[in-house]
């Protein structure tokens, strides 16, 4: 069991270098084959009533959120496997993936508006399947989650969640989501980049592009929502700006987006939202313009969960983004070099199909962040974690002017 001082939140998420501190606790940990947490157990030792019921004896209903923070004692260290049953009768490793058709025009949406959302890519089976891992995930919350969900970004979110829970390994593995990309991408390859499980983003996120992609270039990846709810309709629908992948106004570094900049004059005006519901797809270019917009008050009460990530086309190759704020997204040790053509465990194959060396390697631990790894590529943000680095991404959040 690890306790944290209440102060860790805030460190983790400004300095870099508290994710190394952080992250030695956990070293002894990271080789688990399966996940150990703390008895809940202790939780609930009282019926009387609390003040906040009390107050809506009084005063009516408060509004409540969906789902709480967990408490510092429930985040488990090492991988996950959820006894969940994959649907449609696939077997775990062996059946092939499925395949969904895409129509060419739906490929010319992407490539001409930088945004396609496509309707019921995945089924009431693969829906209930995706629901049932993420409340495992949130019930079983994993320590790589505690940055960002302790930050009260989301009520919950965890970068490479594939890593660490099998089940969205094997969602990866034998689902259509790699046939669909595929063909969106034009390519006979998708391997994936990084990937984030999000559960309601309570602050909302201001017009951003989209820099942790992975150790990949802009022209090489895909980015991708898989969304599991019924977007409300008076808040949580993504919006984009039209075309505005193809702007040559904003510059690579940055996340935040003035979109009242110079350059952007002929996108600003040219909003799609997309009010996604169970089993829809929204697939995007890296640098196409977007938000969301949480609940003014920042309370969810009902699910908006998301997977979502980056995947990259055949014949990708690996770029190095140490010194830069891309490289958040890249804390594994695999050994990759500059310029050496993107291929590991650590960024598996999806399409054609799944390898089963690239998933042994996941199943054996051998996949995941590494401590040293960390201190070696974020040392050259050390210096300048309160600089430019950051001020765009907490731009984002609404906690900078």
């Amino acid at each position: 069991m690890v306790r944290l001082a209440p102060a860790a939140a805030l460190l983790l998420i400004v300095s870099p270098l508290s994710v190394i501190a952080f992250s030695k606790i956990a070293q002894n940990s990271l080789g688990l084959k399966r996940a150990q947490s703390c008895p809940l157990s202790l939780l609930q030792s009282s019926k009387v009533p609390s003040a906040t019921e009390e107050i809506e004896l009084i005063k009516g209903p408060i509004k409540r959120k969906i789902l709480n923070e967990p408490g510092l004692w429930e985040y488990n260290f090492g991988l996950q496997f959820p006894e969940i049953n994959l649907p449609h009768g696939i077997v775990q490793g062996k059946t092939e993936p499925e395949t969904l058709a895409i129509t060419e025009e739906q490929i010319k949406i992407l490539e001409r508006d930088g945004v396609l959302h496509i309707k019921g890519v995945f089924d009431d089976a693969w829906v209930g399947y995706l629901r049932d891992a993420t409340t495992y995930q949130t019930d079983n919350p994993h320590f790589w989650a505690f940055a960002g969900t302790a930050s009260k970004l989301y009520d919950y979110i965890q970068r490479n969640v594939w890593q660490t829970n099998r089940a969205f390994a094997d969602f990866y593995y034998h689902s259509a989501i790699g046939n669909v990309l595929a063909q969106l991408g034009r390519t006979d390859e998708i391997r994936l980049s990084t990937d984030l499980l999000m559960v309601n983003p309570n602050k909302g996120f201001k017009w951003h592009q989209d820099n942790q992609n992975g150790p990949i270039k802009w022209e090489d990846g895909l980015r991708f929502w898989v969304t599991m709810d019924e977007t409300p309709a008076e808040y949580g629908a993504p919006v984009y700006l039209e075309g505005s992948h193809k702007n040559g106004a904003v510059e690579e570094e940055a996340v935040f987006v003035d979109i009242e900049m110079d350059g952007l004059e002929e996108y600003k005006q040219k909003r799609l939202e997309f009010r996604t519901m169970p089993g829809d797809m929204l697939i995007w270019h890296p640098r196409t313009i977007h938000k969301v917009d949480g609940p003014s008050d920042g309370i969810w009460t009902s699910y908006r969960r998301v997977l979502g990530g980056t995947v990259c086309k055949a014949n990708t190759k690996y770029e190095d983004k140490t010194g830069s704020g891309g490289v958040l997204s890249d804390l594994g040790r695999h050994g990759l070099v500059h310029g050496e053509k993107l291929e590991s465990p650590f960024f598996p194959i999806m399409y054609p199909r799944f390898n089963q060396e690239e998933a042994r390697a996941r199943d054996n631990a051998e996949v995941g962040r590494n401590v040293n790894d960390i201190v070696s590529k974020l040392g050259g943000l050390a210096g300048k974690a309160s600089g430019d680095k950051f001020l765009s991404f907490f731009k984002v959040l609404g906690m900078s002017d």
